[in-house]
């Protein structure tokens, strides 16, 4: 039973003490919150009242330092700037070649409207026609991301072979 006694009265204890601690004062100086008031500043300081105050050290709020390449403002050399312009001139090329394999696919699937029927579509003619109406929208949208592609290589003018 002493035993008892003795946990709950060290508990108390426990919970007491942090309790005092929550509750001490807390005085704001311009930007600065301390639990004393500086002498030569109690006119400036003033008592915090209702909430918790919540205090981040300085060094969690200094920017971590800028990674290499990636600022706006750095430069690159000519040569860097020159091998990317070029990756990037493949790429498009790339893609283009791409595009154009798939709107020669999609065109003769499409057949001029005219495309094969496909299975339940043979008994079913809306099918059919919502499926070529979906083929020419493809078609269309291919057709402009040809011309975007185009532009954008017009944009580049470094040669794919320059490397």
């Amino acid at each position: 039973m002493k035993q008892l006694i003795w946990i709950t009265s060290a508990t108390v204890l426990l919970l007491a003490s942090q309790q005092a601690i929550a509750q001490e004062k807390i005085y704001r100086c311009g930007n600065e919150y301390t639990n004393t008031v500086p002498p030569g500043q109690k006119n400036n300081c003033k008592l915090v009242t209702g909430g918790n105050v919540t205090v981040v050290p300085r060094s969690a709020l200094v920017a971590p330092p800028a990674r290499v390449g990636n600022s706006p403002n750095q430069r690159v050399d000519a040569t860097e700037q020159r091998a990317r312009d070029a990756d990037a001139r493949q790429i498009l090329e790339s893609e283009l070649r791409k595009a154009v394999q798939r709107r020669e696919e999609l065109a003769s699937e499409y057949n001029n409207g005219e495309g094969d029927k496909l299975g339940p579509e043979t008994r079913n003619h809306q099918k059919y026609l919502d499926r070529m109406e979906g083929l020419k929208a493809d078609i269309d949208r291919n057709e402009n991301d040809i011309a975007g592609l185009q532009r954008e290589l017009g944009r580049n003018t470094v040669p794919a072979t320059s490397r």
